[in-house]
């Protein structure tokens, strides 16, 4: 994504134009429910749903669409059969890929995930064979024009976080997964607004690509961004910085 942070490069997300948000609540629902049916639905004694929510919030999901979900996962609201799965392989380029899945279906996700890859140029790696090259995180950004560098340091830094960067025009705060709720909600009480708000996977280091080659890896990763059974996609590609992938 030109113009925007590394992190925003490498998880790239398509914003949330109206045609896609529904897909993108989509997700959180079924994350959310997971999430609930795992450790309970009170979001204060169960930290990975309290972290969905937060993620869920930063993208605008309405309050009640977060409780109906936490209900469905509860078996307050029908019963949510999730599996998770993780797959890992490689894009043009010998670029990194980890894919994240909630499914109900395991063998049809399985098979579109390794249909996607085959007719992208990529491949399907085995257990392990990419997953030592990231480190989960938890990464908040926020509008530099909107809020002070010193006064998110200092706020961020105190609550937990690892670091603060500013880049242009946005400002990114890491923290380990441990401390993200904290750091989120000691932002948030302060008022101040994220453009979004995450626990994922940041690459150790970084795979440089050309143009033609950042053209096919983003194909690849919108088809599985694009497909229902997938929550999350990570990779290590570096975009030239006059590649737009919205082109």
């Amino acid at each position: 994504m030109s113009g925007h942070s590394k992190w925003a490069t490498i998880k790239h997300a398509k914003g949330l134009a109206d045609a896609k948000r529904g897909k993108i609540f989509t997700k959180f629902i079924k994350e959310i429910s997971i999430a609930a049916r795992m450790g309970g639905g009170d979001p204060n004694s169960n930290p990975r749903l309290r972290t969905v929510i937060i993620k869920a919030r930063a993208a605008n999901m309405p309050k009640d669409n977060i409780e109906r979900a936490i209900k469905k996962g509860t078996g307050e609201d029908g019963a949510a059969a999730y599996e998770e799965l993780v797959y890992e392989g490689y894009a043009p380029g010998g670029v990194a890929v980890m894919v994240e899945v909630l499914t109900d279906n395991h063998n049809r996700a399985a098979a579109d995930v390794r249909n996607i890859f085959t007719k992208h140029g990529g491949n399907l790696g085995s257990t392990g064979s990419v997953s030592r090259m990231f480190q989960r995180k938890g990464t908040i950004e926020l509008d530099a024009e909107k809020v002070s560098e010193d006064e998110v340091m200092e706020i961020a830094l105190e609550a937990g976080a690892d670091d603060v960067v500013n880049e242009d025009g946005v400002i990114t705060v890491t923290t380990t997964p441990d401390a993200f709720s904290a750091v989120a909600d000691a932002l948030a009480e302060k008022g101040i607004e994220t453009l979004s708000a995450d626990v994922g996977l940041v690459p150790d280091a970084y795979t440089a690509v050309d143009k033609d080659t950042a053209a096919k890896v983003q194909k690849m990763i919108d088809k599985l961004e694009d497909n229902d059974d997938v929550q999350n996609v990570y990779h290590t590609a570096e975009f030239p910085d006059d590649f737009d992938p919205e082109a």
